[in-house]
């Protein structure tokens, strides 16, 4: 085992103590607590800072500002009226690399000013639009308004493509529930003349009976009604009939629409679409139920007829399409894909016939995210994992021999980037474990970092618990998990404090990274206040390690999960300043689901747990998501009774609170409905506390409450020692 320090708490008396009001994010002064930041955006190869007040033009060898222009400018430009301003210029954005052109919104209005001459080149009726998406290149907008789609041209016609829109037919937004790193319905060709679109047949889908309750300020003379309304939830639980998406191509020029011809859309998935160069041709990879059967196959943009499937990736397991695949600017006949095939994510150069000509990058590290381009050195800038599995670090990487260069500040910490349009500067905005915040510009032809921006500690004169992070072995006795601990103030190796676990442990997310803190949650510090000791692990299962270390998972979520979480309750056990008669464990969703588990499974071990939104068995969980790490309930009837939480109810032993959101559409009510009725059928006694009208997570000031309620339930349970306040500190 090895463990790292990232700071020390100090025992001055003079020091003030930090609360859920500074800490959590819906806390009135949580917004003075954190790092503070620089809003950015690229005009071409040219850096511009956002602010409320003003736009700036940043010179990126000195780090050096000038302004560009006002609000006050902007909104006399656009001769604003009171109900027709732009508030605030974080959202401007420069859409042209050559022209002095800034693309504004205002509550009626989408703007094209030019900045140097002060005069509105171009506007746009913008009412009304939900799931807008403007397209620079024809200054076409797609957008969905009661149900239907439609495109408004440049010149302000707007044509309804679809009648049929309703809660069953769904057109131009994110289908599929959001996987397969689906985020939205609407994809323009790079010439803005064609627009694709995704339409969802979710009418076979049953609806589960959400409910709407009204307002706290509900009067008969609003004309409201008292009465709940319902708030229905298409949702295709695991094993059932889902949903049906096609792919639509409308032409501004014909104003036709073809639907590409990929046959029957019952049980397939259609991912990550994307066009040629030329706009003549979409791209969509292809994927059947079972989640195991992935293609990427072409179609003909004008006629819908399929062209060829361009590649195939099979998995006894699963596969995961993400990412669509990337043209080279350089190139229009060569593309990359990203996939998994070799263990680990990494690019693909293809031709358009389906020729896999390379790999660029390889190695036993992830690539993590996709920057951009630098067109002049042939090269693609990412994020990976290479310096580090907790680390994200930004490199340079040659397509055509494949070398790898870093271009962050330093090497070290968690860098989160952005590439200019041409690639030849990099914004790093980065932070390390004892670094709050910091901001270089990487000019990525010769490697010059100039410092732009250092965030001060907004911690400074606060009590501070230390923070450490470590490795042990998973329960496979070979793989090295990440841990974070931290310590409670006035920590006292001599002494004996309860401990918290807090976990996730799912795919798709991570808890311990080189962040600030390592990435530590606030609530984890309110906790170490009041004299805690939390324990935080990334088991086999969650993201950035590999396929085959979250694919260990696969047909029975949970179970190697807990049994790593219990190798951090052994590494907990051989601490002597750990009380192992007093651990705790707490989680959302997900982990909300692991919290269920460790006190049912290992009931002699945690005393108390509360458990946020829990998956309670995953026949009760969607598609998507619940047959890709468990397949159907028909076919893995052994793995779905095991990981199901139901069973379980009658070993529940210690204080366990379950926490929701009435109207949660992620984890449907009916889990921590269905584990309550178990447990009143077993005899055992869960507490229950629910947010009436709130989603899967809470909102506002809310959450602050929540993470109250989360902290008072180990205080009254799990207490530390006297000399550690446990009052609420929570003010409405």
């Amino acid at each position: 085992m090895t463990a790292l320090t990232a700071s020390a708490q100090t025992n001055s008396g003079s020091l003030k103590t930090l609360t859920l009001e500074d800490l959590n994010f819906g806390g009135n002064n949580y917004a003075r607590m954190t790092p503070k930041n620089r809003w950015t955006t690229w005009w071409g190869d040219q850096l511009v800072r956002q602010d409320m007040e003003a736009c700036y033009l940043v010179n990126p060898t000195t780090g050096k500002e000038k302004v560009l222009f006002t609000l006050e400018n902007l909104n006399r430009w656009i001769g604003a009226s009171d109900s027709n301003k732009v508030h605030s210029l974080y959202y401007v954005s420069f859409p042209y690399a050559d022209k002095s052109l800034a693309l504004v919104q205002t509550p009626k209005e989408r703007i094209l000013v030019n900045f140097k001459s002060g005069k509105v080149s171009w506007r746009q009726n913008s009412s009304g639009e939900t799931h807008q998406e403007w397209c620079p290149a024809s200054k076409a907008v797609a957008f969905v308004k009661d149900n239907q789609l439609f495109v408004a041209d440049a010149k302000g016609k707007v044509n309804q493509l679809t009648t049929d829109g309703s809660r069953d037919i769904v057109y131009g937004q994110s289908v599929h529930r959001d996987e397969f790193g689906i985020s939205k319905g609407t994809y323009w060709s790079p010439d803005g003349q064609k627009l694709a679109f995704y339409r969802m047949d979710q009418s076979m889908v049953t609806d589960y009976p959400l409910v709407n309750i009204p307002e706290l300020d509900w009067t008969p003379e609003k004309g409201q009604s008292r009465m709940a309304t319902l708030a229905p939830e298409k949702y295709p639980m695991a094993g059932e009939t889902s949903h049906k998406v096609t792919v639509g191509v409308y032409d501004l020029k014909t104003g036709h629409i073809v639907y590409l011809k990929a046959g029957d859309p019952t049980d397939r998935y259609f991912t990550n679409i994307a066009w040629n160069p030329a706009g003549t041709v979409i791209y969509i990879f292809e994927l059947n139920r079972d989640q195991n059967d992935c293609r990427l196959v072409s179609y003909n943009a004008q006629t819908g007829d399929k062209i060829a499937e361009l590649y195939r990736e099979t998995d006894d397991k699963y596969v995961e399409p993400l990412h669509p695949v990337t043209f080279l600017p350089w190139n229009p006949e060569e593309f990359l894909i990203q996939s998994r095939k070799d263990g680990y994510n990494h690019f693909y150069l293809f031709n358009t016939q389906g020729k896999q000509l390379k790999q660029v990058t390889s190695g036993k590290w992830e690539v993590l995210n996709f920057l951009g381009f630098n067109t002049k050195e042939h090269a693609i800038i990412i994020e990976s994992n290479e310096c580090n599995p907790i680390q994200k670090n930004i490199f340079m990487v040659n397509i055509d021999n494949g070398k790898r260069t870093l271009m962050d500040a330093d090497g070290k910490g968690w860098h989160d980037g952005s590439a200019s349009t041409g690639g030849k500067y990099i914004y790093d905005n980065y932070s390390t474990p004892t670094i709050p915040r910091k901001i270089a510009i990487v000019d990525t032809e010769n490697g010059h970092k100039t410092p732009y921006y250092t965030a001060a500690d907004p911690w400074k004169g606060y009590t501070v618990p230390t923070y450490e992070c470590g490795t042990i072995k998973a329960a496979d006795g070979v793989t090295d998990l990440y841990y974070r601990m931290v310590k409670p103030i006035h920590f006292d190796p001599k002494k004996k404090y309860p401990t918290i676990i807090y976990v996730y442990g799912g795919p798709h997310a991570h808890n311990v990274d080189a962040r600030w803190h390592y990435c530590s949650r606030g609530w984890e510090t309110y906790m170490a206040e009041h004299g805690y000791l939390l324990f935080i692990l990334d088991n086999r299962g969650s993201e950035n390690r590999g396929k085959a270390f979250e694919q260990v998972t696969f047909r029975h979520l949970g179970q190697e999960e807990m049994k790593d979480q219990m190798k951090g309750v052994d590494f907990l056990k051989s601490l002597p300043y750990v009380d192992a008669d007093r651990l705790g464990v707490h989680g959302w969703s997900f982990g909300g689901f692991m919290t269920v588990s460790l006190m049912t499974n290992y009931p002699d071990v945690f005393k108390v747990g509360v458990a946020g939104g829990p998956v309670i068995d995953w026949k009760f969980y969607e598609v998507m998501y619940g047959e890709r790490y468990m397949d159907t309930p028909q076919t893995n009837p052994e793995g779905y009774k095991q990981t199901s939480l139901l069973y379980k109810a009658k070993d529940l032993k210690g204080k366990l609170e379950i926490i929701m959101g009435t109207n949660d559409p992620v984890v449907l009510p009916q889990n921590e409905l269905s584990f309550l009725k178990a447990c009143i059928a077993a005899g055992t006694q869960p507490d229950f506390f629910v947010y009436p009208g709130e989603p899967h997570n809470m909102r506002g000031h809310q959450s602050t409450h929540l993470h109250e309620r989360i902290s008072q339930y180990f205080f009254d349970y799990l207490p530390s020692d006297p000399e550690y306040s446990q009052k609420p500190t929570v003010k409405p």
